[in-house]
């Protein structure tokens, strides 16, 4: 059973939320980035090495529009 260092992560974005402050970017480069005019990319589903990055990117963002879950990114499944 994995642990919660080395579970599956799952990014969550909340895109009507999101403002395109970038602080994602610069908390965590390799997983989101701003292109264009305030247009998010990122990774639904990082390596689990980046946990640390990505939870920074969580608490950096202004508008509290990104979470972190378990798991795998399981698209609209129940």
């Amino acid at each position: 059973m994995p642990t919660s260092d080395t579970a599956a992560l799952r990014v969550v974005v909340d895109l009507n939320r999101c403002q395109g402050y970038a602080q994602c970017c610069y908390a965590a480069p390799d997983a989101f980035a701003i292109r264009g005019h305030e247009i998010l990319f990122y990774d639904p589903a990082p390596p689990a090495d980046r946990r640390g990055a990505i939870e920074r990117a969580v608490q950096a963002c202004p508008v509290r529009a990104i979470s972190l879950q378990a798991g795998p990114d399981d698209g609209d499944a129940p």
